[in-house]
């Protein structure tokens, strides 16, 4: 009676390592990561955007509802927030007194903080002329989404 040998066919092989394939990169269709971490930085961009509107409102409350910044009045129309000619210059209002750094957006090379004198957030802040609301926003949020407040 010949012995029966143990082990797997190449075959078999083969055809596991195509279905292991296979299900991963369904996985990864499904899962899509990318998505995902747009998502991520969509999440981190509403509470950035929540953090400095919650700045600007203890701001306001401190100084009977009127907004009070040495910088000068917030445009009507939208500003980024940075330092440099043409943004608005927002962190000596705020910091340390309202908030202790100012965010900046997740994904845009170009935002950073370093200092109140040296920083660009990535988001943007106008004051509607007519009600004098303040709003501040993400200026590229991913996925078609909004990252955006206003404080009454």
């Amino acid at each position: 009676m010949p012995q029966k040998q143990k082990g797997f066919t190449i075959i078999e092989l083969i055809v596991t390592l195509m279905i292991i394939v296979i299900v991963t990169a369904m996985a990864l269709v499904f899962i899509n990561p990318s998505a995902q971490l747009a998502r991520a930085r969509n999440s981190k961009r509403i509470a950035d955007v929540y953090a400095i509107a919650t700045a600007i409102g203890n701001n306001m409350v401190n100084n009977r509802g009127i907004f009070t910044c040495t910088t000068g009045t917030i445009s009507a129309s939208s500003t980024r927030i940075a330092t440099g000619t043409g943004n608005y210059n927002l962190a000596p209002c705020l910091i340390p007194t309202y908030i202790s750094t100012l965010p900046f957006d997740p994904s845009t090379a170009s935002a950073h903080f370093t200092s109140i004198n040296d920083y660009d957030t990535a988001y943007a802040i106008v004051k509607d002329a007519a009600t004098s609301r303040i709003s501040v926003f993400a200026i590229y949020p991913e996925l078609g989404a909004s990252a955006s407040t206003t404080i009454p």
